[in-house]
């Protein structure tokens, strides 16, 4: 750790930075050192104040420097802001907010697609976190605020990494490198006590970008109370853009100095695996290794994921030869890493019938999304994977409530709700509007122990409702474990028992229909209310035809029911498009819907129908 005096000569601020001194006073003050009382170095735009011990940490554009001596109250580190930076690249930085998460471009090389994720801007996201995080902890700094740092494959992970962690211990806060991590061991550093992990730590960054292509990145910030929100995205961007102004090379060269002689890194992982060993072991009634027998093929993608094969189920005795993809290639060479992708699903099942295992796990880049595939190549995701997981919940909490998103078909409805005798409830898309609204219910005296989004996204209550692709296989492979070791079943088969039930649809289709933003239909109220009159027009042609069916409980858009089918029209999250869903017994029925949409929404001369005109064509 760096003294005052040491911090003070690496950063000595321009004459203009004001020195804080005192409990009331901000005034002008020469580049010494100052051996009484705390300092704290801001730019000329906006304060930091000192309120008795504890620090009114508006810091947006401040990196911070005190230094009590005879006392606890120190902080790690310091950097001087310059008045005029030298980083000459506009970067707007709302357009990197993705809901929840933080993404943008970090490799050039993408014709259309400009770098605006640079290692700049990731410094001063850094800094924002840790300013947003002295705030959330009301810190007074006789506590050290210690951030882990976890990445995925990407090729741009270790420029981020060292970037974010520059404005993390340049604002006075301990930083740990968790390097290769998954999404979900990053929530967990937050909860693990480990004094030689540094765990618990106060916040965590996952630095990835989920399964978009190889030149994108981006960042999952964590607390203790879980992922944080989309406000709280904002806030976090909104200090960024004001430290990202006033930033010069020679902030970002103290930084260095500052961060080089404070991370850690250290192996969190050991600690994450251990514990979901711990839970299937647990799960098998205490058998050392109940996965004896079983031969499991994981698919990493090329993505974090590689781990699971070699540290989750091989110490839990399964064999699993023929597993593929698992080391790390931020190129994602063989196929995209994601769950839902077809070519990523393929692969798999191939994998699977190849070596004739019992059962495949694939996972997304960062791992807090997962799908299976039993051993006869059946495809266990999306609704035969909420399916699945509702089963098993439903056999240890009787009844409870399952949440989904809005995409999910009636079949899966039926299924809950009259073979399981659970309750179906439905909400927004976006994995996180469904998480809160499980955490919701639970609040209100509903009982809730699932929630979980088409894409693989699924959170439970008993994992403090974190989205996570490992745990959620964890479950699985406990119920295959626990049938094995009493004798009900070996093998797979018993997972597809459980939703042999369960209707698929027989014909199901997304189609996207894009609005032109351009278009002079849109008027002042832009994509979003023009989308909206698309709906109301729609909503009102439903109630005038007898074959339909309005859904009487609906929170996304317009939900309809008729030929033995389903769809839905709804707005976008983010994005200027309305995407349809439909669900059929056959193509005739789907056709069927089709056509009635098309006669709704074919007068918005904005809206591009020409998918939805080649569907029922």
């Amino acid at each position: 750790m760096l003294c005052a005096a040491s911090v003070w000569q690496l950063c000595k601020p321009p004459s203009h930075v004001f020195l804080c001194q005192s409990d009331a006073c901000i005034k002008n003050s020469s580049d010494k050192y100052h051996p009484q009382g705390s300092y704290f170095l801001r730019s000329n735009i906006l304060s930091t104040k000192l309120v008795g011990k504890k620090v009114n940490t508006n810091i947006d554009s401040t990196y911070l420097l005190s230094r009590r001596p005879g006392t606890a109250m120190e902080t790690r580190a310091a950097v001087s802001v310059g008045s005029e930076s030298t980083l000459s690249q506009v970067v707007d930085f709302k357009k990197l907010q993705n809901g929840s998460d933080i993404r943008g471009v970090a490799v050039d090389g993408v014709e259309g697609e400009p770098v605006n994720l640079t290692e700049a801007v990731a410094e001063a996201i850094g800094a924002a976190f840790a300013a947003w995080l002295l705030d959330k902890k009301n810190a007074d700094f006789s506590t050290k605020l210690r951030v882990s740092l976890g990445t995925d494959s990407r090729v741009s992970a270790k420029s981020i990494q060292s970037a974010v962690a520059r404005g993390i211990s340049g604002a006075g806060l301990d930083v740990i490198e968790y390097g290769m991590a998954s999404t979900p061991a990053m929530f967990n550093s937050t909860l693990t006590v480990r004094d030689d992990l540094f765990c618990p730590v106060q916040g965590a960054i996952m630095i990835t970008a989920s399964h978009l292509p190889y030149n994108r990145n981006g960042l999952k910030f964590f607390t203790s109370d879980g992922g944080l929100g989309k406000k709280d995205i904002t806030d976090i961007l909104s200090r960024a853009e004001k430290i990202y102004h006033v930033m010069s090379n020679e902030s970002t060269e103290a930084a260095a100095a500052v961060a080089d002689k404070i991370v850690h890194s250290v192996d969190y992982m050991e600690q994450y695996t251990a514990d979901l060993v711990d839970a299937v072991r647990k799960g098998a009634g205490g058998v050392e290794r109940p996965l004896e027998g079983f031969h499991i093929v994981v698919d990493a993608g090329n993505g974090a994921g590689g781990f699971f094969a070699g540290r989750v189920l091989e110490p839990l005795g399964a064999v699993t030869t023929g597993s593929q993809f698992l080391d790390p290639d931020g190129m994602f060479p063989n196929h995209i890493p994601n769950p839902e992708d077809k070519k990523a699903m393929e692969s798999i099942t191939k994998a699977v019938l190849d070596q004739k295992a019992d059962l495949g796990i694939i996972f997304d880049t960062d791992v807090d999304r997962a799908a299976a595939v039993d051993s006869s190549g059946k495809e266990l995701n999306r609704n035969r994977l909420i399916a699945l997981l509702a089963a098993i919940v439903l056999e240890q909490h009787p009844g409870t409530t399952i949440v989904t998103d809005s995409v999910t078909s009636d079949g899966l409805t039926t299924f809950i709700e009259q073979k399981l005798g659970g309750k179906h409830h439905r909400f927004k898309r976006g994995y996180k509007n469904v998480i809160d609204e499980g955490i919701r219910l639970n609040t209100v005296g509903e009982e809730t122990h699932l929630a979980i989004e088409t894409s693989g996204h699924g959170a439970l209550k008993e994992n403090h409702w974190l989205d996570d692709g490992a745990y959620l296989m964890v479950k699985l492979l406990i119920k295959l474990a626990a049938a094995k070791v009493s004798g009900e079943a070996s093998g797979s088969k018993v997972l597809s028992d459980l939703i042999a039930d369960l209707e698929d649809p027989a014909i199901s289709s997304e189609l996207r229909f894009k609005i032109d933003q351009s278009h002079p239909d849109i008027g002042s109220g832009g994509f979003k209310a023009y989308g909206e009159q698309v709906l109301d027009k729609l909503d009102q042609l439903v109630a005038s035809d007898a074959n339909l069916k309005k859904a009487p409980v609906n929170h996304e858009g317009i939900r309809v029911s008729g030929y033995g089918g389903w769809f839905l029209l709804r707005l976008s999250l983010h994005d200027p498009v309305l995407p349809l869903n439909i669900e059929g017994p056959s193509m005739e029925a789907t056709k069927k819907l089709g056509e009635f949409v098309l006669s709704a929404v074919k007068e918005f001369g904005a809206l591009d129908t020409s998918a939805l005109q080649k569907y029922v064509a």
